[in-house]
């Protein structure tokens, strides 16, 4: 293979989460092996998270896009990306690291992932597209590759001490979620899934999932696919401590452990909605809320929404995935 015909990959990295030395002596002695040129390393900031970096990788004409970092990288590469027919690669490195565990990428070997990446196969997934209404009337656009969330979840991510969370990891989002419960405030919100009829209805939680695995075995939406084109909303309202511990069990248990069998799934059956935990698919849901509320996207807080449009993209962005990765 000629000089000019080799390819090029480039490497989108938070600095704060890798250590670029080890890093780019990792990607590059690949690259050479795989019989790439040498990758292109763009570093995100606070200024930029990774869109902007990704969109210039693109314009430098990557053939391949590393994401390295947490949830938050990936998802900012990801909503660059769509649609233009580059592959990313995901290189967790993160707490959450979500997509990578909904996808069943190795989580805790940087060398074994990037040399799968170079030698891996591509999977088109869908990817979920939400424009937020804020309280002046502004309207911004985003991506999601996990999940879009309101409520208990989005409290949670507020209520976390990063300090705390950079030294506990997953452990650190309990205290989190203790003071999310105590929290008496519930969403009001007035809904139209699909272009159907609108409905009111108070919830404590409103997610709206492009696939459901959470760390800790917690298997948030169980019926979500990465690529079938849909998302899953869940909405919950447990009403009293018996309301909650029965969300609990069916999260933690059923969906959690049961349903991730065979035999595990002919024990639990169908799912019923109820009041406590109601579940839903659909391409386009919006959503006005009668007060301004706390919205996150892949684990990251976005501040407060009036409302919000999501839409599935489906098939939308190519992920390099092992070649002998589960589909």
């Amino acid at each position: 293979m000629s000089h000019t015909s080799r390819r090029t990959a480039a490497v989108i990295y938070n600095p704060i989460k890798v250590d670029l030395s080890t890093f780019r002596s990792t990607l590059s002695g690949a690259a050479e092996e795989a019989g790439w040129t040498t990758p292109t390393f763009y570093e995100t900031s606070e200024e930029d998270v990774g869109q902007g970096v990704a969109s210039q990788a693109l314009k430098d004409g990557a053939d391949l896009i590393f994401a390295a970092g947490g949830d938050g990288t990936v998802r900012a590469v990801a909503e660059a990306v769509r649609n233009s027919g580059v592959p990313i690669a995901v290189l967790p490195a993160g707490t959450g690291n979500l997509l990578a565990r909904n996808l069943h990428l190795t989580l805790d070997d940087m060398r074994g992932s990037v040399q799968s990446a170079f030698a891996g196969v591509d999977r088109r997934i869908d990817i979920g597209a939400i424009e937020i209404e804020r309280v002046d009337g502004s309207r911004d656009e985003h991506s999601f590759v996990v999940m879009a969330g309101m409520g208990i979840d989005a409290k949670m991510i507020k209520n976390t001490d990063d300090d705390l969370k950079e030294k506990a990891g997953w452990a650190a989002y309990v205290n989190a979620i203790v003071k999310s419960l105590r929290d008496p405030d519930e969403l009001h919100v007035q809904f139209r899934l699909d272009g159907g009829p609108s409905t009111r209805r108070t919830v404590h939680t409103l997610i709206v999932g492009n696939c459901g695995s959470l760390p800790g075995k917690i298997l948030l939406m169980p019926d979500a696919v990465v690529d079938d084109g849909l998302f899953d909303l869940m909405m919950t309202r447990p009403g009293g401590a018996w309301g909650w511990l029965r969300v609990w069990v069916k999260v933690a248990w059923t969906n959690g452990v049961l349903r991730r069998t065979k035999a595990g799934r002919a024990v639990a059956g169908e799912h019923t909605n109820t009041t406590n935990l109601n579940y839903q698919t659909g391409k386009e849901f919006e959503a006005h809320l009668t007060r301004p509320e706390e919205i996150e996207l892949d684990g990251d807080g976005f501040g407060k929404a009036v409302g919000f449009t999501a839409r599935i993209d489906a098939g939308a962005l190519i992920i390099r995935v092992p070649a002998h990765s589960e589909t």
